[in-house]
């Protein structure tokens, strides 16, 4: 059963960034598509970015492309969403997703 531990939230103010992680454990991390989602209050769980794993081609969300960069770390087991210029709107529970399974997430929150 794979595990999936997310790190990296926090609170910052409009425009600045922060690096989120997700490690994960008990599976061949290198052969899975891995995702990112987040979750606002009051709204549900939207697509943020997703990497594959064999071509390392990334895909986003209209609303962050271009601010947003996923990436992975096979040897670490571990994806990385590096989220620049953030906005008050980009507050939220932030998870990352390996074949349905889902961490617990971690805080966002952007300040004006």
């Amino acid at each position: 059963q794979v595990q999936l531990v997310e790190s990296g939230g926090g609170l910052v103010q409009a425009g600045g960034s922060l690096r989120l992680s997700c490690a994960a454990s008990g599976r061949t991390f290198s052969s899975y598509d891995m995702d990112w989602y987040r979750q606002a209050p009051g709204k549900e769980r939207e697509f943020v970015a997703a990497i594959r794993r064999s071509s390392g081609n990334t895909y986003y969300a209209d609303s962050v492309k271009g601010r947003f960069t996923i990436s992975r770390n096979n040897a670490k087991n571990t994806v990385y969403l590096q989220m620049n210029s953030l906005k008050p709107e980009d507050t939220a529970i932030y998870y990352c997703n390996l074949q349905g399974s889902w961490g617990q997430g971690t805080q966002v929150t952007v300040t004006s």
